[in-house]
């Protein structure tokens, strides 16, 4: 007995082996002999093998593309005990790759990785919970879960933990709480949580106000590629709140915001055209930004395509199409447009 046990020790290191001469592999970029290497790991019934092959039919390395084929591995991988695997196969739920879409599926194997162990299943599964897609909504549940992913190391968690406790949803509003957890996303590496710990000490919220700090958080946000970061770092240059005011450094930084796709960062590059701030003064390129803004769901954006349109700057004047532009910022929930949409209506267009 005691022999035979020390065979089947010996057998699973010996595809553990193949693992890990598949990651090596992985280093030096030789696919193919990768995805040979998981195979044989695979087949010999090391989950990790099975998930590692499936990654990449997920991703087309070393093999063709094959979802059909990721999602089965997968599957190997979670009855394996690979708490991963099942993270991976409840992503392809969701989207509907290579299974039939189905969200209650997805939800169920988040659970099967966050049970597992896996921080990354337990944030999804918060999703949906935030979400209520597979599940009813909960959002005192999607608490719990961010949490538990945050503890579990991942930052998403701490991010959407701490927007919980910003916006006091499923827990109770707590401003300090919500900058220690962005705090944490950020020094993760996570941008946006470097944004929004950015926007409480620019506010004062949860921590003392800094214009300073806050400043410094954007540009730490934009670095890391938030559009939103960039915008708001743009604005304090534009203001000179935190740096020295800086008009052509407000532009480059709503430029990069707006190329980004942050609406916002698109209205407000077209005001500095049409001030002549920070760039030449040109109405035409004032105008196109707008439009991009508006179209990209920016209220303001829209308002400003209005006023364009009144008054004939950059376009040819047409009170029609002003009309429409404030109506349709009214409709976004901004006073302004709804006060010119009536003001035009008075006049009887």
């Amino acid at each position: 007995m005691k022999k035979l046990i020390l065979f089947l020790m010996v057998i699973t290191f010996s595809f553990a082996g193949y693992v890990n001469e598949g990651l090596q592999a992985i280093k030096s970029k030789n696919y193919q002999k990768a995805a040979k290497l998981f195979k044989k790991a695979c087949d010999g019934g090391n989950a990790l093998g099975c998930y590692n092959l499936g990654w990449m039919y997920d991703e087309g390395l070393g093999v063709k593309q094959n979802y059909f084929k990721a999602a089965e591995l997968y599957k190997k991988a979670c009855d394996g005990g690979n708490a991963l695997g099942c993270n991976n196969l409840g992503v392809m739920y969701k989207k509907g790759d290579g299974v039939k879409q189905n969200y209650f599926k997805a939800a169920e194997l988040y659970k099967k990785a966050c049970d597992g162990g896996n921080a990354l299943g337990c944030y999804n599964l918060g999703v949906m919970y935030k979400k209520g897609d597979g599940v009813k909504q909960n959002y005192f549940k999607a608490a719990k879960l961010y949490k538990k992913a945050c503890d579990g190391g991942n930052v998403s968690g701490c991010y959407n933990l701490g927007w919980m406790y910003d916006e006091g949803l499923g827990v109770k509003q707590n401003y300090f709480k919500a900058a220690e957890l962005y705090k944490k996303a950020c020094d993760g590496g996570n941008a946006l949580g470097c944004n929004n710990l950015g926007v409480m000490y620019e506010k004062g919220d949860g921590v003392k106000q800094n214009y300073f700090k806050a400043a410094e958080l954007y540009k730490k946000a934009c670095d890391g590629g938030n559009a939103l970061g960039c915008n708001n770092l743009g604005w304090m240059y534009d203001e000179g709140d935190g740096v020295k005011q800086n008009y052509f450094k407000a532009a480059e930084l709503y430029k990069k915001a707006c190329d980004g796709g942050n609406a916002l960062g698109c209205n407000n590059l077209g005001w500095m055209y049409e001030k002549g701030q920070g760039v030449r003064q040109d109405y035409y390129i004032a105008t196109k930004l707008f439009k991009k803004s508006c179209d990209g769901g920016n209220a303001r954006g829209c308002a400003s395509l209005g006023l364009n349109y009144e008054y004939g700057r950059g376009v040819k004047l047409d009170y029609q199409k002003a009309l429409y532009y404030y109506g349709k910022a009214c409709d976004m929930g901004l006073q302004f447009g709804c006060d010119k949409y009536a003001k035009l209506k008075r006049m009887g267009y």
